[in-house]
């Protein structure tokens, strides 16, 4: 599996095109799998949903909203913030979904923990926290068990406060925060990306299992 680090200040539409591409080339067997790691443009997503009350007024909202093929509610994503996009074949990790949800769960868990953070998975909620304040947020996408789309780690300080003008994942009163406000350290993006890559590498091959099985 390759990675690419796609930079910063990455339009959401660019990166969404690239995932898309992306997913029909690996469906075809014109190419392998790959994880985008990049900071976006800021930028509002939902997924494709009657109620974006998470959203608010959205006429009042700093940055534009774009609406995605994607579980879940409203969040936010912007410099600060480390975005992965892994571009999957699920037949090759068992074709189940809540499993690989876990797995994109743990990678972030255990890369947390490598800066001495404390981090876990809530019982019914989907994303990684630390003690009541989420610090990741995950929505994936899957057509014919191919995933896109992925997770989101707040790195700075930076990324926290267009959370404010939403409700983030539909979750009223949460609070998020971030690794530099966990620790002393000031790692950038690009650095957490090669630490959440390597758990996400050796978590997948333990899920890997034979397609034709």
């Amino acid at each position: 599996m390759k990675s690419h680090w796609l930079g910063s200040d990455i339009p959401y539409e660019e990166a969404l095109l690239l995932q898309q591409e992306h997913v029909d080339q690996l469906r075809a067997g014109s190419a392998g799998e790959r994880v985008f790691l990049l900071e976006h443009a800021p930028v509002y997503t939902i997924g494709r949903t009657r109620d974006q009350s998470s959203l608010g007024p959205t006429g009042n909202l700093p940055y534009p909203v774009v609406e995605i093929n994607r579980g879940g509610q409203a969040t936010y994503h912007g410099p600060g913030q480390l975005v992965g996009y892994p571009i999957l074949d699920l037949r090759c990790y068992g074709r189940d979904l809540h499993a690989y949800l876990r797995l994109l769960e743990q990678s972030l868990v255990a890369t947390l923990a490598d800066y001495g953070v404390e981090a876990r998975h809530r019982e019914g909620l989907t994303g990684v926290w630390v003690e009541n304040r989420k610090i990741a947020s995950i929505g994936v996408g899957v057509r014919k068990w191919i995933a896109m789309h992925g997770f989101a780690l707040n790195v700075t300080e930076e990324s926290l406060p267009p959370f404010l003008a939403i409700t983030p994942c539909g979750l009223n009163g949460v609070a998020m925060t971030c690794l530099h406000s966990e620790i002393a350290q000031r790692p950038h993006p690009r650095e957490v990306g090669e630490v959440v890559l390597r758990h996400l590498e050796r978590l997948l091959r333990e899920l890997s299992v034979d397609p034709s099985a």
